[in-house]
């Protein structure tokens, strides 16, 4: 199986920000910066040569293909932002869309020229909406057939515009019996 190319790289942030000659495209891209920041309390970090990411996600499909990506992550592209929801973007954003302005959606990007275009407040809430729900999944069983150690999905502790927390839980536990009657107690 061919080895996954975008992987988290040792390139600056700063420094290939430098390199994108389009000054729009240079401050939309430190408005998502902090954004997202803001959004996964994770630091900016290049995935690949070219995709500004945000966290670390781990994933198998059910080809048996594993791999990690970034949480959250957008690349400033010659034609667009491009805008990586890991959730499943055009099925879940869908109808967002219209609130959002003028943007294009893909399977699982967002494509936007610039953030005058656009609402972004609603930007914020698909991108942690992405986030939270991403993090919420089951966590993966690999080819190699490595169980995981938490099956139960994460347990989301805050949920601010600001920041979203999520606190990794162990195995779900059942819920609790139902309380039977206390017994009267005997005379004496």
């Amino acid at each position: 199986m061919a080895e996954t190319k975008t992987k988290p790289s040792d390139v600056s942030v700063d420094q290939f920000l430098e390199s994108v000659t389009d000054a729009t495209q240079r401050e939309d891209s430190k408005t998502l910066i902090h954004m997202m920041h803001s959004i996964t309390g994770e630091p900016a970090r290049m995935w690949g040569s070219s995709l500004i990411g945000f966290g670390t996600y781990h994933y198998v499909y059910a080809s048996g293909h594993e791999g990690d990506i970034c949480l959250s992550g957008f690349s400033p592209r010659k034609n667009a932002l491009t805008i990586y929801l890991l959730c499943g973007a055009s099925e879940r954003f869908g109808g967002m869309l219209s609130k959002l302005g003028k943007a294009k959606m893909g399977k699982g990007c967002l494509y936007i020229k610039k953030l005058a275009d656009i609402d972004l407040d609603v930007l914020r809430e698909m991108i942690q909406t992405s986030v939270v729900e991403t993090l919420a999944r089951p966590k993966p069983v690999s080819k190699a057939g490595a169980k995981s150690k938490a099956a139960a999905k994460p347990k989301i502790v805050a949920k601010s515009k600001s920041l979203v927390k999520v606190k990794a839980v162990g195995k779900a536990k059942s819920a609790p019996k139902a309380a039977s009657k206390p017994k009267p107690k005997a005379n004496r």
